[in-house]
């Protein structure tokens, strides 16, 4: 007798589902779209980055419990932790730049007579 799928089982599959729909309609986006739709997912507070970070957070308090019980190795809830922190400082790092992003994504359209100059790929972090 097969068991039931839980409801945060199928919550868990539905966001991943959503989000790879969210992926395939931003890389159809046109520029301006694409740049309010990056600066939400990027909000700390209410977009994806934010709520993610939350929930690998909250599943490395349930990891930590489980490994004092010994039901779990710690190095999962290690692994957890860790994985939540470099997402909060990604988080971090992203934030510098939500108000640009924000404000490219508000700009009216216009047609420039020339073309921005390309900005170079490769910058260095200040540290």
């Amino acid at each position: 007798m097969s068991h039931p799928t839980s409801y945060p089982v199928r919550l868990a599959d539905e966001i991943t589902r959503q989000l790879g729909r969210l992926a395939d309609h931003l890389a159809q986006l046109p520029p301006r779209e694409a740049t309010q739709v990056i600066a939400r997912i990027l909000d700390p507070d209410d977009g994806v980055l934010g709520g993610v970070t939350h929930l690998v957070a909250t599943g490395s308090v349930f990891a930590k419990v489980q490994a004092e019980r010994g039901a779990l190795p710690a190095e999962v809830w290690l692994a957890l932790g860790r994985a939540s922190n470099e997402l909060d400082a990604l988080g971090g790092d992203l934030d510098e730049h939500r108000e640009t992003l924000r404000h490219v994504g508000t700009q009216p359209a216009t047609t420039a007579a020339k073309p921005p100059a390309p900005a170079p790929l490769v910058v260095r972090r200040r540290r």
